[in-house]
């Protein structure tokens, strides 16, 4: 969550919301409660890992996992950025001594029973990189009430957190959140990116080092690559581009890495928070999850992958949250009517849980909120009714901010946003008690989708039109050498086949539709040398040994004859495949997708002319040409039954 005053307009993503907290007033308590599962119960009723099937989520037993979840926020650091970092006024919500908010108040027994009592299910759980290389121990007033947990460094207390909350069934997703332990948000403060203070490398190891260290507990279930990425002094972020400010990339080598380490995690990809300069005159929006559309991310266990959003009613698509300087005219979420507020949902987020896309994915709205007791804007009372409606209306998995906070004597929470908060003697406030609570029992006691989720068609894409990185989606390639040095590749994950190939660019489409199993044999064909017939006459052929089917392929990436046809990549049914002489898919002059067909819906290669198989046939050739300025991209390609 990023509420904050705007120190430099550049960069901006959500700033602060300027709310006067005057004494609470709290709603009637419901006659009709959340239903509460006791710890034992909650872990008997879902069985860990977790999968995704389509747009859901599913446990180890194919059922429908739904994440109702809320963040348990402060390993990652509330201190605001200046002045003393020992001096509580300098802390946006409250002293978190980097570890999560809570713990000097009331014993972890108690955490454990009042998380269950809102009705949730599953914690984000959010750290720094900073926290993880802290080698000094908390001070004794940071654990007050846990005194088991006195002397144990940051990084101690969140391992025994993960420990607490899965013993008491609840599933885990770490969240980093950013990389040095400091409130967000200036366009200066290391947070901006997940390589703005510290390099890609030391991110993505950090997150191998976390994977490693949790990867017998099953119930940590997740790893949330990054929180809110948004524009720094000069530079935005990207989404595809290849180059270090590119966040597509950065996701594709860190879920690889992570799958690496432990291919049991689902690994979630929130889009980009905020591009542009906020201003009426300059260009500037909140993607969101929009570039996913066009470039979606292909992980070597592609059933592992979740997509997030953050929605809050003082943002808006194009609006930065900010009151005052960094604000423009655009409309916030809660100036929108429920119509239009669902409208833009689905163009930001929604659109990926359309079936049968390259895309294809749950989305987890991991961050949403409002002030509770003491909430005077009849905009924003308005729109958390509408929002958690759409969350309700569309099954979608959610994630409040935050979960936990102090509470002053007076009664009201330091963090309005949150659904607990606790007074310094350990009295306890909930959202059960102010008007936000009609819909938060609506929310997570909504009936949805349950029981067991039927398999469908997966479809995934390679490539991002830039030449950085390779799409290494192959479990068993990532354990072999490099199979064609110094061009570009790409790999479809294990489980599936290649079906469709763009020309001039480097994207390409894989399915697991009727996919028969393969076996570990691979076989890279550069030459023609296992072409069977003649069957592009006067082309360059690269064909698939009999009984073979690709599984990936390459092209060049020189200045010279770019994405020029290098070689392919085969792989051995474990059943015999027909001997049909396939048919010809030409789309040297056009588009050949079929009518009908999987990601038809969704464009894999826009601007780019693309040939695709039929759902039930296997590509088994490629033909090109370096003839008639063709510089050799792919022409043709020849499709084989697969019965």
């Amino acid at each position: 969550m990023h509420r904050r005053t705007l120190r430099v307009a550049v960069g901006l993503t959500t700033a602060a919301l300027a709310i006067s907290v005057a004494s609470p007033v709290y709603a009637a308590a419901p006659e009709d409660p959340i239903a509460v599962l006791t710890g034992p119960e909650l872990a008997a009723s879902w069985t860990a890992p977790l999968s995704t099937v389509g747009r859901y989520i599913v446990d180890a037993d194919g059922d429908r996992f739904k994440l109702e979840s809320a963040n348990w926020d402060g390993a990652q650091g509330h201190w605001s950025g200046s002045g003393d970092k020992n001096d509580p006024a300098n802390h946006n919500s409250g002293m978190s001594y980097d570890i999560p908010m809570g713990l000097d108040r009331v014993p972890m027994a108690t955490l454990m029973s009042d998380f269950h009592g809102v009705g949730i299910n599953s914690i984000r759980l959010s750290f720094s990189n900073e926290m993880l290389g802290m080698t000094a121990p908390v001070p004794d007033v940071a654990v007050a009430a846990n005194p088991q947990l006195k002397g144990k460094t940051p990084l101690q207390v969140f391992d025994a957190v993960v420990a607490a909350l899965t013993a008491d069934g609840f599933a885990v997703i770490l969240n980093n959140h950013t990389t040095t332990s400091h409130w967000c948000c200036g366009t200066d403060d290391g947070n901006e990116r997940w390589n703005s203070s510290q390099t890609t490398e030391k991110w993505i190891s950090d997150w191998v080092m976390l994977t490693t260290r949790y990867q017998d507990n099953a119930r940590v279930v997740g790893m949330d690559l990054r929180n809110e990425v948004r524009r720094d002094i000069l530079n935005d972020a990207n989404w595809g581009w290849g180059d270090d400010h590119d966040l597509y990339k950065a996701y594709q080598l860190a879920g690889i890495a992570i799958q690496k380490a432990n291919p049991e995690v689902l690994v979630i990809m929130e889009g980009i928070n905020w591009q542009g300069i906020p201003t009426d005159l300059t260009f500037h929006e909140r993607p969101h999850l929009k570039p996913v559309a066009n470039i979606s991310n292909t992980l070597p266990y592609p059933d592992k992958l979740v997509y997030a959003a953050h929605i809050y009613g003082f943002t808006g698509p194009n609006h930065t949250g900010a009151t005052g300087l960094g604000e423009t005219t655009d409309p916030r979420y809660r100036d929108m009517t429920a119509a239009e507020l669902e409208a833009s949902v689905a163009e930001g987020a929604l659109f990926v849980n359309t079936a049968n896309q390259h895309y294809t994915a749950p989305v987890w709205f991991s961050e949403f909120g409002t002030t509770g007791a003491g909430q005077t804007n009849d905009k924003e009372k308005a729109w958390w009714a509408n929002f958690t409606d759409i969350l309700i209306e569309n099954d979608s998995d959610f994630a409040a901010w935050p979960l936990v906070a102090h509470a002053r004597d007076d009664g009201t929470f330091v963090d309005t946003f949150s659904l607990l908060a606790y007074k310094a003697d350990g009295t306890k406030l909930s959202i059960a008690d102010d008007w936000r609570y009609p819909q938060w029992k609506k929310l997570v006691n909504a009936n949805g989708k349950t029981g067991p989720v039927a398999p469908v068609a997966r479809w995934n894409m390679l490539g991002s039109g830039s030449t950085s990185p390779d799409t290494n989606a192959s479990a068993l390639m990532n354990t072999k050498p490099d199979w064609d040095p110094g061009q570009w590749k790409g790999n479809c994950p294990d489980s599936q086949r290649l079906v469709g190939v763009a020309r001039g660019t480097n994207r390409a489409l894989c399915t697991d539709n009727r996919q028969p199993a393969l076996t570990t044999t691979r076989t890279i064909v550069k030459d023609e040398s296992t072409v069977q017939t003649d069957w592009a006459s006067g082309y360059n052929k690269l064909q698939c040994p009999a009984g073979q089917m690709a599984v990936g392929y390459s092209v060049t990436v020189g200045v010279i004859n770019k994405w020029s046809t290098s070689k392919l990549l085969c792989a051995q049914s474990e059943t015999a495949l027909p001997s049909s002489q396939g048919r010809k898919v030409w789309f040297d002059n056009g588009d050949n997708r079929p009518a009908g067909g999987g990601s038809i819906q969704s464009d894999w290669a826009p601007g780019n002319y693309k040939g695709q198989c039929a759902d039930g046939e296997y590509l088994s050739g490629i033909a090109f040409t370096w003839r008639w300025n063709h510089g050799g991209v792919p022409d043709m390609l020849l499709c084989k039954p697969l019965s």
